[in-house]
């Protein structure tokens, strides 16, 4: 008999007030039900080790345990090292730089007993209007970002982590959000393959462990329209027949609206199934997912023997990751240098840093209030002046301003850039002060190209995202350079 459940791979979500307690009955009936891994979403470090490793005393089978660590451990857990986008990253020209990475967020997720990482992320930055790529990705090139693809997979599995190529075909085309809708890319096959496939060959050539699907359509790829995660004609024929991918294939979560469309979640889960997923990442009703491949299966929808592979997949992976332990765990040096990356990526993108004789006044502008997904995990906009504050640094009004400016790519954030309403302010907080004779400088916490936007702004510095990790950085950076 197929064991189903060892198909699913739900979600366990931390709360800053229950810890993992809230999530505890959904997590004993998923283990009850014997699921194939977990994907975790936040968490303290020492509570993420403790989760981990009662999960697997408790499982029958091998656990995947993944979590998306894009930007390093620190992405998702508190105590862990937070890293630059990947783009900033990449942006350093150092392949070096590249392993380093990919190697630290490594080995703090296996001393955590995480086991499988979500990235990297292969798409490309191909359209500036993208609402969810930009500095996920290695850049817009794709033989440099093949190359930074290629050598982050190297470096992150030979820590005995699992990487994820995602998201397959390529996400980089899109003019609209996934998480909420279905987008739709309409290149050619030429400009596909040539291209946005080119970093996940070179993943597929590296031995990559898995790979993630797009909620994305490809009409020049499946005339059907159908979402790549849910397409026989791009999973089957294209990735396993032509492109020889032979590991691990998840979809991308069976929440988001990209899959969704026309469809309930037992039917999303048979259908991704169907087209050649092996696994279904965080379906709600568990329940209910298994109960529907089970009728699948009883109408024959399914063809046996593939199912059993994918279980055989799943298994070989679960028992290649290497096991939670000390060994090889972050030294004191490799922390400093996550650190330091944080600061080295940090750079001017208009005018100069101005010189700060006296105190700082620092203005919190947020501009990322109105996404949608609430739950995922956002860094306190605190965390710049309280890492100024600890740094010695002298906050008081009426001194040079300093804009925090918070603006990033989000799930469910539906625009590409600054509210005008958020333009505005900053455009007035920089008129005034320039009329009192206040040195200025924006602080972007976000990506560099929406500078262009801050017309009004005479002098703009990027730190690329508001993780706590780019605050903290970019708190060190000022400090440095101009005071």
């Amino acid at each position: 008999m197929i064991a189903y459940a060892q198909l699913l791979i739900p979600t366990i979500w931390w709360d800053d007030k229950t810890g993992f307690a809230g999530a505890k009955p959904r997590t004993d009936a998923a283990l009850q039900l014997g699921v194939g891994g977990f994907i975790l979403r936040g968490g303290e470090r020492e509570a993420v080790r403790a989760l981990t490793k009662e999960l697997r005393q408790r499982s029958r089978i091998p656990l995947l345990i993944a979590a998306d660590m894009e930007r390093g451990a620190g992405e998702q857990f508190v105590g862990a090292t937070g890293l630059p986008p990947v783009g900033a990253i990449a942006s350093l020209g150092d392949m070096d730089v590249i392993r380093r990475a990919a190697r630290l967020t490594a080995r703090e997720a296996r001393t955590m007993g995480v086991n499988w990482d979500f990235a990297p992320v292969c798409d490309l930055d191909l359209d500036t209007n993208n609402p969810i790529v930009g500095t996920r990705a290695f850049g817009s090139d794709p033989v440099r970002a093949s190359e930074c693809a290629a050598e982050w997979i190297a470096a992150c599995q030979s820590e005995g982590v699992l990487a994820c190529a995602k998201h397959f075909p390529g996400h980089g085309r899109t003019e609209s959000d996934s998480h909420c809708a279905l987008p739709v890319v309409r290149a050619t096959v030429a400009e596909l393959t040539d291209v946005d496939l080119a970093p996940f060959r070179a993943a597929i050539a590296t031995g990559v462990a898995s790979l993630m699907t797009a909620h994305v359509a490809y009409p020049a790829l499946d005339s059907s329209g159908q979402p790549a995660t849910l397409s026989r004609e791009i999973l089957h024929w294209l990735l396993r027949q032509r492109l020889k991918f032979d590991g691990l294939v998840i979809s991308d979560a069976m929440t988001m609206g990209g899959v969704r469309e026309g469809r309930d979640e037992s039917e999303a889960v048979v259908e991704a199934i169907r087209a050649g997923c092996d696994l279904v990442l965080d379906p709600v009703d568990l329940p209910g997912a298994i109960a529907a491949l089970e009728a699948a299966a009883k109408d024959r929808r399914f063809d046996d023997e593939r199912l059993h592979q994918s279980l055989r997949r799943r298994l070989k992976w679960a028992q290649w990751a290497s096991p939670p332990n000390e060994y090889r765990r972050p030294s004191l040096t490799d922390l400093a240098w996550g650190d330091q990356l944080a600061e080295r990526v940090i750079h001017v993108v208009r005018g100069a840093v101005p010189r700060c004789d006296g105190p700082l006044d620092v203005l919190v502008v947020d501009d990322d209030d109105d996404h949608d997904d609430h739950r995922q995990p956002r860094a306190s906009r605190d965390v710049f002046v309280a890492s100024l504050r600890s740094a010695g640094v002298k906050l008081a009004s009426g001194g040079a301003l300093i804009v925090a400016l918070f603006g990033d790519l989000a799930p469910g954030r539906k625009r590409v850039g600054y509210a005008p309403e958020t333009l505005a302010a900053i455009a007035a907080a920089c008129t005034t002060a320039a009329q009192k004779g206040r040195p200025t400088l924006v602080v972007q916490f976000g990506p560099p190209r929406w500078a262009s936007a801050l017309t009004d702004a005479p002098n703009v510095v990027s730190a690329w995202g508001g993780d706590r990790s780019m605050q903290a950085a970019a708190a060190r950076w000022l400090k440095r350079t101009a005071l």
